[in-house]
């Protein structure tokens, strides 16, 4: 599983740094103001339908009962409900989209009511997203694709899928928005809009060649009478009404971004931008450490529900979470401490300003807080799905609204610290969704090894400490001696950070982490491959 995950990790390090690598484009040409803030909004209105009806609701039904028909029934069996899933996507989700292009000014308006008070910034957010609506369907069909291939237990190539999509966005963009935008009359941002769709088709067709060696290959098939479609959309059900109460949490922090004001009362351009580029910037860590463990925690655990061996599940899921930690804590208090650098150095150029460093920095700080949560999240809410529970998150989910309404409501309407209280509210409902999915998975497998966990958990946080504190101490001696220039914040950032993995590294050996003897033991072969069991 180990080495399943770093294939996953050294693939999702060059997807997020592409990604990165666009976002810095984007902070270079268009900033965050209007412009971004209306790019930002029509791409995240696919997004979240995406997360609530593709990537999140159908990896989390399609994995476990793929797996389970391709270790039961064989390859033949598996192709055909790859086939009818695949049909049914289209047909359901281009309906979405359709819908949502048509229903696109009521959308925007849903979600970010206060764009409208800022002249021309509501039309350009409506024009965005319409545009950029279809990109659903296409990443609805990769995810798929990543979910047939992990099953096979190859996971190098669906987790690079993003490095196409990033790539491909910017390339296409830029082309379009400024070389050949003006002959087509188009803005350079809605040029990045139609970039986004295309980076999406670049995105799913990367993933072809290994579904045919695989073989899968895609033939149209309809019927819904099938055991297996009707089991992933029974538990598809659930994990879609789980998934809209992550999406209604969104919804309720972009409204409060879109309407924070300043000491005069007028709606401040930048906040949803802030939080857009600083949740970006924890996508590293996240994608690097919770998504790349997830995603090959799933196929093993499903296996081995399959089979009916719940010790080997207790085993798998016990040592993804002490992973997810063993490299999440201190990934949390590296953003904390050395955040203002990092994003200055990066972003800091051209319509990026000093002041939108300093602003995105601190909600980096508060999302941090909760990136352990979020990342144990992405191993916990599939272990339910693996045991054909999908309701049980569901109801997480929506006590989650409750949770995340409430500190979002206090942070910015009565203790007004505006963005960064929205990005503390992100935090708090990632750590009480770990918890309650962490004692309700606890209490239904008998234990899952906890006092081990525990006794883990204290190591690696106080390994976590004494590296924020050699960190922040030598952040601070750097950048008072050589200024705030991003030629500084480089060499800040080129000292602290191997510094910091150094500091940590001899603690947690110097504790005996269990979890980093691990990790060093799979190391020799973090690249191998092994065949899926029926592939």
């Amino acid at each position: 599983m180990l080495r399943s995950a770093g294939v996953v990790s050294a693939a999702i390090a060059l997807s997020r740094l592409t990604g990165l690598a666009r976002e810095m484009v984007m902070a270079r040409f268009f900033g965050a103001g209007q412009a971004y803030d209306a790019f930002l909004l029509g791409f995240r209105i696919p997004n979240l339908a995406r997360d609530l009806f593709a990537e999140g609701a159908l990896s989390s039904a399609f994995v476990p009962t793929f797996t389970r028909v391709l270790q039961t029934g064989g390859r033949r069996q598996a192709a055909e409900l790859a086939n009818l899933v695949a049909t049914a996507l289209v047909l359901i989700v281009g309906a979405l989209c359709l819908l949502g292009m048509i229903f696109s000014p009521e959308l925007v308006r849903l979600l970010a009511p206060g764009f409208a008070e800022v002249p021309g910034k509501f039309e350009l957010a409506v024009n965005l997203t319409r545009v950029m609506f279809p990109f659903l369907l296409l990443v609805a069909l990769a995810a798929q694709a990543m979910g047939v291939l992990n099953a096979c237990d190859r996971f190098g190539v669906p987790a690079l899928a993003s490095s196409y999509f990033n790539v491909g966005s910017v390339v296409f963009g830029l082309l379009l928005g400024f070389w050949l935008g003006p002959r087509l009359g188009l803005d350079p941002i809605a040029g990045m809009a139609w970039g986004v769709v295309l980076g999406g088709m670049l995105q799913l067709l990367s993933q072809a060649p290994s579904l045919v060696r695989a073989g899968f290959v895609f033939r149209p098939r309809l019927d819904w009478s099938h055991p297996g479609l009707r089991q992933i959309l029974h538990l598809m059900g659930p994990a879609i009404l789980g998934n809209a109460a992550v999406q209604i949490n969104v919804m309720v922090n972009t409204n409060f971004a879109s309407s924070i004001t300043d000491a005069a009362g007028h709606v401040i351009d930048g906040p949803v931008s802030w939080l857009g580029y600083a949740f970006r910037f924890m996508q590293l860590p996240l994608g690097l450490f919770g998504v790349a463990i997830a995603s090959a925690t799933l196929p093993a655990i499903s296996r081995s529900a399959a089979a009916s061996d719940l010790e080997a599940f207790r085993g798998t899921l016990s040592r993804s979470l002490g992973m997810v930690l063993l490299l999440t804590l201190p990934a949390s208090v590296g953003l904390a401490v050395l955040g203002e650098p990092m994003i200055g150095a990066i972003y800091q150029r051209g319509a990026f300003s000093a002041a939108a460093t300093e602003q995105t920095a601190r909600a980096l700080t508060f999302y941090a807080v909760g990136l352990a949560g979020y990342a144990a999240l992405k191993v916990l809410a599939p272990a339910f799905y693996a045991l054909g529970d999908a309701r049980t998150p569901m109801f997480i989910s929506l006590a989650s609204i409750g949770v995340n309404y409430a500190v979002a409501f206090s942070m910015v309407r009565h203790f007004a610290i505006g963005h960064v209280g929205l990005a503390l509210s992100t935090s708090a409902v990632a750590w009480f969704g770990c918890v309650a999915q962490l004692l309700l998975l606890r209490a239904r497998l008998g234990g899952i090894r906890g006092r081990a966990l525990a006794a883990s958990t204290v190591k690696i946080a106080a390994a976590s400490l004494a590296m924020g504190l050699a960190v922040a101490f030598a952040s601070r001696a750097v950048l008072a001696r050589l200024g705030e220039s991003n030629s500084a914040r480089l060499a800040d950032l080129a000292l602290t950070i191997p510094l910091g993995i150094v500091i940590y590294y001899a603690v947690c050996r110097l504790l005996r982490v269990e979890e980093l003897e691990a990790a060093r033991r799979a190391l020799p072969g973090p690249f191998s491959r092994r065949p899926g069991p029926a592939c």
